[in-house]
């Protein structure tokens, strides 16, 4: 399938590219090149490949889930520029 310079025009206008003359007709190329590679895999035999939705076997590789003590509330306000009642101060960004 070969795109024509308008083709490829339209398509960068409906993804608002500005190209020039010279990038049109590069890409015309290019793209007409990848739209004919596709229309040879069309062509390929694959009625006895089974369908397969992972082409790699998937497996869970999640770490077990076991309850460990939480930082200490000391610890964790050590290096608190702002500090009050056990809690982080931190200035107010919206105002009334």
């Amino acid at each position: 399938m070969h795109l024509t310079i308008d083709e490829v025009r339209h398509v960068a206008e409906l993804a608002r590219l500005r190209l020039s003359e010279a990038e049109l007709t590069l890409y015309a190329g290019q793209l007409s090149a990848i739209l004919e590679y596709a229309e040879r895999l069309q062509q390929v035999d694959t009625s006895h490949v089974p369908p397969t939705p992972y082409v790699l076997p998937l497996s869970n590789v999640m770490a077990p889930d076991t309850p460990t003590p939480s930082l200490d509330n000391a610890v964790a306000l050590r290096n608190a520029p702002d500090q009050a009642d056990g809690f982080f101060r931190v200035r107010a960004i919206f105002e009334e």
